[in-house]
């Protein structure tokens, strides 16, 4: 019997295919039924450039799935202290049997080419699925088994990298997005990550102080563990409302913020995804973007219940952020006023609809600057991106472009930048 059969915890991996093809391999054990060494060589150097991997692939592989495996132990001990009593018993057993896989030597496997995936060098020190971050952290993790004395010293790495990240898609993702599966209005979805976001910085919005301070505090409250509103940003296009946001996730992710990005259609899913990351040790955002509804739509009222008033409870690690263009939401006519005097309950309706708004506990407006507030952002991203041009002319062209361009936004200020950068590497 193999060792990844005796597993009891870290079974049923993604890659379980590879690890028993690989295992049989190394072990000189019965490879009827599994892969030959051509074909583990070509997994394993196609997850090198997904991933990013260099030096050991094997190890490098191993660390992976113990990176990426969600089970009772791996779960208990991410972002929270390690896991104590009988789990932490069964998972030494398991990391006794995957230290003894880790340390079998596949350039001594037959065959020129093993030695090449034992010290391998990538074309490109990055990888399509993760951020470099998590990337550098998976090798570092790998070095740092190769360095393990023994298998408690291997579990304690382990373990304190699920302290430091996480684990599995939550662990080594900061953004998700809902894939809705099955015929429309099934509700059925999965969240899948989204690996390449903004790299934006709170530090990198010009102005907009008190805004940003309190979306900070809000934030920071959540992360804390304390009460803490849902949110909404709303007020002119351009001027960072979306931004801000993104900027949160990059500013706390490191401290176990994770953001799931969704859309009005997908409403309907949200009890799934709520029913899905309550129980992880993790703080979500459900993050809707450019958020209103027309008066004939009705998913606001999904989001009424899911916010509050559905017999569920919101869990205490989930909070909802929103942008918009408009206050209410909901878009208002004329005819919503004419209600009330053709229909007896009329403004029952008509309030019905604006109610949603007083759903978040925290409203935050983002005006469009004036043109000196406008301005000063342009003189400001010049600076930052080396930008080299007389101010007085380079005000000049910025209030030529907000004219023809959107008018006076950071957004506008922004493009306003980019098209000078691309003169000048003309």
């Amino acid at each position: 019997m193999g060792k990844t059969s005796r597993l009891i915890l870290y079974r049923d991996l993604d890659e379980q295919m590879l690890l028993d093809s690989m295992a049989a391999l190394l072990e000189g054990e019965e490879t009827a039924g599994k892969w030959d060494p051509w074909q583990c060589a070509n997994r394993l150097l196609e997850l090198a450039a997904r991933y990013g991997f260099e030096g050991n692939l094997w190890h490098c592989f191993l660390a992976y799935c113990l990176a990426n495996h969600e089970n009772a132990y791996s779960t208990a001990c991410e972002i929270a202290e390690p896991a104590e009593g009988t789990i932490r018993e069964l998972a030494a057993n398991d990391f006794g049997l995957i230290k003894e896989l880790f340390d079998l030597d596949i350039a001594g496997l037959p065959g020129d080419f093993w030695k090449n995936l034992a010290a391998y060098h990538a074309a490109e020190r990055t990888g399509r699925a993760f951020n470099r971050r998590i990337r550098d952290r998976i090798i570092m993790l790998a070095r740092e088994l190769e360095e393990a004395a023994d298998p408690k010293e291997f579990q304690d790495y382990v373990t304190g990298f699920y302290r430091e990240f996480g684990v599995g898609r939550f662990g080594l993702n900061k953004a998700f997005r809902i894939e809705e599966n099955g015929p429309e209005g099934a509700g059925l979805s999965r969240i899948e990550p989204i690996t390449r976001i903004d790299h934006v910085y709170l530090k990198d919005l010009v102005g907009y102080e008190l805004q940003k301070q309190k979306l900070i505090a809000n934030t920071e409250a959540f992360i804390a563990g304390k009460e803490a509103n849902n949110v909404l940003l709303y007020g002119d296009a351009g001027t960072g409302k979306s931004s801000s946001i993104k900027a949160i996730l990059n500013e706390y992710y490191d401290k176990g913020l994770r953001m799931i990005e969704v859309y009005k259609h997908q409403f309907r899913c949200l009890s799934n995804v709520l029913e899905e990351i309550k129980d992880r040790n993790y703080k979500f955002i459900i993050y809707m973007d450019d958020l209103s509804f027309e008066d004939f739509e009705i998913e606001y009222k999904y989001l009424k219940a899911i916010i509050e008033g559905g017999l569920g409870k919101k869990p205490s690690n989930v909070l909802i952020y929103a942008t918009s263009n408009r206050r209410h939401l909901i878009r208002e006519k004329f005819s919503d006023k004419r209600e009330i005097l053709d229909d007896l309950h009329g403004n029952d309706t008509v309030q019905e609809k604006l109610s949603l708004v007083a759903r978040f506990g925290v409203t935050i407006y983002y005006g469009a600057p004036d043109k000196l507030e406008f301005q000063e952002i342009v003189k400001t991203l010049a600076e930052r991106s080396g930008i080299s041009m007389p101010q007085e002319e380079l005000l000049a062209e910025a209030n030529k472009w907000e004219l023809y361009h959107g008018g006076l936004s950071g957004r506008t200020a922004a493009q306003f930048i980019t098209y000078l950068l691309g003169k000048k590497e003309e």
